[in-house]
């Protein structure tokens, strides 16, 4: 059904229940993974294979818990981590489900927001468990080893997302999240372990992985082979400055990606909206969403709110558009193809050049919320990185990069320039960017110290792909979305303000319900609410 004004009034009213209480909107019971256990009928082979296959649905399937335009699993939770970063925003209006990240008063407890964002790996590493169970600890059958393999990648997975929430991965002694792995707990009593702990059990099962995947080639690129397994080791390694390790690691995940037939998108590949496909050549790990899985909420997808080419998203008919902040936009040189990933002032992109609305416009300006298809007109700044497969579509089964051959690349540069091998660092960064983004680029040329530098490139090439605040804190650096006296940065007056390194308000709180049923629990409380225009006087050495 299209969108119209009627049902995004009711929406707009709704929007504020993303701040409301989580009570307000009761959870969907059970999980995939129950419902395909209890399938008795399917026999033993038939079952483990839809469990397995089960995992992989947290990580975007649409209204898991609640049934609600802001439930889209992990990839919400990455649209999160870019919205309380500096470089991603929306507008503050009563249509913003996520406004909750830009003030940032997804640190309540009761607040449905972060209380998806906890559930959503805990409920993952439940099902993990479960599956891991399920099998005898002596199991020797290739196809269970590589299925184990895979699951523990995903438990690993979702402990990388949530550690960086709630400690900052820099204090490995502080205290972080519960571990729960297959191992009998009680979980009325099981205390936040350390960074250090949680980590452990990331490489831990990694390493596991690695040693039991074998040979055999992965179906799709949305089940985990050997270049997943060592890109999430170098991303574990990154967060626990291992950054020799990093590199290595980064190397690895690029090499057998390269074994697979993968490679860096070229300057011509990103030269048009794109970022929809996991055929894409430069994708080592994506998300398929599927016509199917879509159809169970148009809304609570990424295509509803990341991408600005929907005729059934929520973004694009209320114009809550996701834009970059000007103040990273401006440091883009305009001879760099990744400049024409947002539209400018003037609501113009290369990228946009000769797209035209199906029947009606200039992409850009489109106009259709009055006949069917809800459009409005871009605003300055909206992303058109991410495409969809037709303009104005209604299916909104555009799929995700979770892992790209770009992102080892620039994790060997850090490692390589952190742990003393800065001259191969300027090569590579030089090399990538040169080659495939900017043919003008010189790295040594920028004005930024190179640590700096590597983090711009980070902030231009990863944006909106769930990076942001997780950046932010591990490399200790303050969150600068405006500059005082400044009027460059089009963050929204509501979401404008700067926040110190080392301030405890960066870290998530624990929602009420866990604290309700695990008593160990002792939750975050330093820091206070951000408030309007406050320290405005910090820079972040690549914005100033």
């Amino acid at each position: 059904m299209k969108l119209n004004r009627i049902i995004f009034a009711a929406l707009a009213s709704l929007a504020i229940a993303s701040c409301t209480d989580i009570e307000d909107v009761a959870p969907q019971s059970g999980t995939i993974l129950q419902s395909q256990l209890q399938e008795v009928n399917l026999v033993a082979p038939q079952r483990a294979d839809a469990s397995f296959n089960g995992l992989f649905a947290h990580i975007g399937y649409p209204d898991k818990m609640y049934t609600t335009p802001d439930d889209w699993g992990f990839i919400m939770m990455g649209f999160c981590n870019d919205l309380e970063g500096t470089d991603q925003l929306m507008p503050d209006s009563n249509y913003n489900w996520f406004s909750v990240c830009g003030e940032y008063s997804s640190r309540n407890a009761n607040y449905r927001n972060p209380y998806i964002r906890y559930r959503a790996p805990y409920n993952l590493i439940a099902d993990v468990n479960t599956f891991v169970s399920s099998y005898p600890s002596d199991v020797t059958e290739p196809k269970a080893l590589n299925y184990l393999a895979q699951a523990r990648a995903l438990r690993a997975y979702a402990y990388l997302q949530l550690a960086p929430a709630f400690q900052f991965v820099t204090n490995k002694s502080g205290a972080c999240v519960p571990i729960v792995t297959e191992e009998a707990i009680d979980y009325t009593q099981n205390p936040r372990a350390t960074v250090q702990e949680v980590y452990d059990l990331i490489f831990k099962d990694l390493d596991w992985a690695l040693e039991n995947i074998g040979e055999a080639a992965r179906k799709t690129k949305m089940n985990i082979g050997k270049a997943v397994i060592y890109g999430l080791r170098a991303r574990a390694n990154l967060d626990m400055q291992n950054y020799a390790e990093a590199a290595k690691d980064a190397e690895a995940a690029f090499n057998a990606g390269a074994a697979e037939g993968l490679s860096v998108a070229s300057l011509q590949d990103v030269s048009k909206p794109s970022f929809y496909d996991i055929n894409e050549n430069n994708w080592i790990w994506g998300y398929d969403m599927t016509n199917a899985v879509a159809d169970r909420s148009h809304y609570a997808t990424a295509s509803s709110w990341l991408r600005s080419f929907s005729a059934d998203g929520y973004a694009p008919a209320t114009q809550c558009y996701t834009m970059i902040n000007t103040l990273l936009y401006n440091k883009i040189p305009a001879t760099d193809v990744r400049k024409g990933w947002w539209v400018d002032e003037n609501l113009s992109s290369p990228l946009t050049d000769n797209l035209k609305w199906p029947g009606i416009d200039d992409v850009d300006l489109a106009h259709a919320s009055d006949g069917g298809d809800a459009k409005l007109p871009f605003l300055p700044y909206t992303n058109v990185k991410f495409g969809c497969y037709t303009l104005g579509t209604t299916t909104n089964d555009e799929d995700f990069p979770l892992m790209r051959m770009e992102e080892m690349i620039l994790i060997q540069v850090e490692g390589l320039a952190k742990s003393g091998n800065e001259g191969k660092a300027k090569q590579m960064l030089n090399d990538f960017v040169k080659t495939y983004r900017d043919p003008a680029y010189d790295c040594s040329a920028t004005g930024l110290s190179f640590a700096d530098e590597i983090w711009k490139q980070r902030r231009i090439e990863l944006w909106g792909e769930g990076f942001g605040i997780y950046d932010i804190k591990r490399l200790g650096k303050p969150l600068v979305r405006f500059h005082e006296g400044d009027e460059t940065s089009n963050m929204p007056t509501a979401f404008a303000f700067n926040m110190r390194a080392d301030d405890g308000y960066l870290l998530m709180r624990f929602p009420q319900g866990e604290m309700n049923t695990n008593f160990a629990i002792v939750d975050n409380t330093d820091g206070e609410a951000p408030v309007q225009g406050q320290n405005g006087d910090l820079r972040d050495g690549v914005t100033d």
